[in-house]
């Protein structure tokens, strides 16, 4: 092909000279430097894109599911964050009234055996006699995670276990954060409850606060004992348990697959401490929870293992499950000992894909989902390769799983992009966290990674430190470069996700992360939106295409073909990294369409991610502030001039066949679809 197009190229290169109009959105910026893209749109010469390339990485870090993803509002709601003993740390609930009127304790009195921690509520006021209660009773609040946020018009179920040896009066309410402004309020009135007993309130608001408190008081003298106090929107995504809001902007990147939960999240810094599917399945209230003690602080396991592979559902992903391997940061376990913790990993895949009838999956089906899920990728451990005993182990585990599931693809800690691996695997992990300009550069990392044999999983990639600050425009076009090498080199790369997913911004643990968002809020950082270039990649055609430049060290670009499925349409796809200083007079050639295969009437429409500054974030004040702009080209043809600003991320997508009876508006679907 190079030969076939050198007179061309020439050509190409004399026209420069000439080129003084812009048919695009970066009309007005002095551009000094000049390049030509040829792209060959001919079937002789393109491939597929696997199908799976460009998915997302959810790890419980930052917050990202306990106050995030998994809705539900009260924090630490089986008072169990300290661990089992007693006294136990109830933090964040806190205590509504002075020592003179209310004392609160723990003890281990609960009917859940796997979580025996309970709270005890001493009222030793009443509403008549010496000691009264001041106005509203005494009790104890939780604020949720930095606020409860509260919409007036909406409903929240509220669940808990009371018990007590006499009869009760207790308010709930939903408040503002200072306790006055009250949004929901019921009363929980019970003659008898000395045998735990659940009771289940349906709370409507009246009032918006995004930090908003759940109060339970009373004014009776007595002893009350509370114990998993759960509180949860009733507009989660499907009834499954997932902020709307939150998930959309998931859906929106349209990801073929989930990888999760972790991370060092599955490791943990102990063994002890170690993310354990087991342990998260099942009835909520029995669910022990544990504390993540690699990122600091404790989850419930509301957003277990059932619910990952429900979420993965949900986005129409394929789920991608990490589980420890018996390593963790500090300690490991024997490869001669290892065979307990395999069993439990071949009861989870039974969990997931097993017949309703079987052991575990017919736990699935008690749960509400007797089908199977679509599990067809594992990785065994995370980032674990150096440790002493992962081989030993990593082979226990392959071993096993073939054995039940020779469909199942394992992936391998181990990198196996510049040397051959030691042992079998489907997929070979590989990470890469380091400045914008090295992660640029690395685009070219696998242009010679074996084409043959496993298979690359870029499971966690991030520009981060000085260049990223807490999500930077600098970050993103890093990152983009990379993904174009990732797409170009897609015959040796089967899957790859950025990292870290979310991030709750009062609880900063990683910096920069794709999605921020507090109780009420959400933005995407530009490499959330850098994402968005990519969505239509998977499954796509890769066509032939090839970049000169002066210097050729700054830009880097790939072509694609695509379907939309919005107006059933094919479309051309160039993306385009000016990761220079100077703006940049880029001529493309398009050649191998056919004869009047460019729809002009509809024209194309560029889409460019760029800002005044490359060290700009968006923000909660400033959410827009670096976001794709679409800018419509009107004429276009297989020959044409764009000018690529500096410091930018382009695309343009060219219309090239329209299906028949179709009456979308086409232009419209284009500059929604990014």
């Amino acid at each position: 092909m190079e030969s076939r197009h050198s007179i061309h190229h020439v050509l190409l290169l004399v026209l420069f000279g000439l080129s003084a109009l812009c048919q695009c959105s970066a009309t007005g910026v002095e551009a000094n430097q000049t390049a030509v893209l040829l792209v060959n749109a001919s079937e002789a010469s393109a491939r597929r894109i696997p199908d799976t390339l460009f998915g997302i990485f959810f790890e419980e870090i930052n917050h990202a599911g306990a106050g995030g993803l998994w809705a539900e509002l009260v924090n630490n709601r089986g008072f169990e964050a300290g661990g089992p003993n007693v006294p136990s740390n109830i933090d964040p609930w806190s205590i509504i009234g002075d020592e003179s009127k209310v004392i609160v304790s723990t003890d281990r009195s609960s009917c859940f055996d796997r979580n025996k921690i309970a709270v005890q509520v001493q009222v030793l006021c009443d509403h008549t006699g010496a000691n009264i209660c001041p106005d509203g009773g005494v009790g104890i609040y939780n604020p949720g995670f930095w606020g409860m946020n509260i919409e007036q018009g909406k409903s929240y179920k509220l669940v808990l276990y009371v018990r007590s040896e006499e009869s009760i009066n207790v308010s709930v309410a939903l408040t503002g954060s200072n306790g006055l402004q009250k949004l929901a309020a019921a009363n929980i009135v019970a003659a008898d409850v000395s045998s735990w007993t659940k009771v289940e309130i349906l709370l409507e608001a009246t009032g918006t606060d995004p930090n908003s408190r759940l109060e339970l008081r009373s004014s009776k003298k007595g002893v009350i004992w509370f114990d998993q106090v759960s509180l949860m929107p009733t507009d989660t995504y499907k009834g499954h348990g997932f902020r709307k809001d939150l998930f959309g902007m998931l859906k929106d990147l349209k990801p073929a697959f989930i990888r999760f939960p972790g991370g060092c999240f599955v490791e943990g810094d102990w063994l002890r401490n170690a993310f354990r599917w087991k342990e998260t399945i099942g009835q909520w209230e029995e669910r022990p929870g544990h504390f993540g003690d690699v990122w600091n602080y404790w989850t419930d396991d509301g957003l277990g293992h059932f619910e990952f592979l429900q979420l993965a559902e949900d986005l129409d992903s394929l789920p991608v499950w990490v589980f420890n391997n018996g390593v963790s940061h500090h300690d490991q376990v024997d490869t001669s000992s290892i065979l307990p913790f395999v069993q439990e990993i071949l009861d989870g895949l039974e969990f997931a894909r097993g017949d309703p009838t079987s052991t575990w999956g017919s736990i699935r089906a008690k749960m509400g989902h007797p089908e199977p899920f679509d599990l067809r990728y594992v990785a065994i451990g995370n980032e674990d390769c150096g440790k002493t005993q992962y081989r030993g182990n990593y082979l226990k585990f392959y071993t096993a799983i073939k054995d039940k599931y020779p469909d199942i693809k394992i992936i391998s800690n181990c990198d196996g992009s510049t040397r051959p691996l030691d042992h079998p695997a489907d997929l070979y992990d590989f990470h890469i966290y380091s400045s914008a300009s090295s992660v640029f550069s690395n685009a070219r990392h696998f242009d010679s990674a074996p084409r043959r044999g496993p298979k690359a999983f870029v499971s966690e990639y991030a520009v981060t430190g000085n260049d990223a600050g807490k999500g930077s425009l600098l970050a993103a076009l890093g990152e983009a470069g990379f993904l174009i090498g990732v797409e170009k080199n897609s015959e040796a790369i089967e899957m790859a996700s950025y990292a870290p997913l979310f991030v709750n911004d009062n609880d900063r643990r990683w910096n920069p992360d794709a999605i921020v968002f507090t109780s009420s809020q959400m933005y995407g950082t530009p490499s959330y939106w850098m994402q968005h270039f990519f969505k239509e990649s998977n499954g796509a055609t890769l066509l032939s295409s090839s970049l000169q430049a002066n210097p050729s060290n700054s830009l880097i670009a790939s072509a694609i073909t695509w379907r939309n499925s919005l107006d059933n349409n094919d479309y051309l796809r160039i993306k385009v990294v000016n990761f220079g200083t100077t703006a940049v007079i880029t001529k493309i050639s398009l050649t191998g369409l056919g004869q009047n295969s460019l729809e002009t009437l509809f024209g194309a429409v560029m889409t460019e991610l760029t800002s005044n500054n490359v060290m700009d974030e968006n923000s909660f004040r400033e959410p827009n502030k670096v976001i794709p702009v679409k800018t419509q080209i009107e004429k276009v043809s297989d020959n044409m001039d764009v000018v690529l600003a500096p410091r930018s991320l382009n695309s343009i997508d060219f219309l090239l066949r329209k299906s028949i009876n179709n009456n979308v508006d086409t232009a419209s679907v284009l500059k929604s679809s990014c």
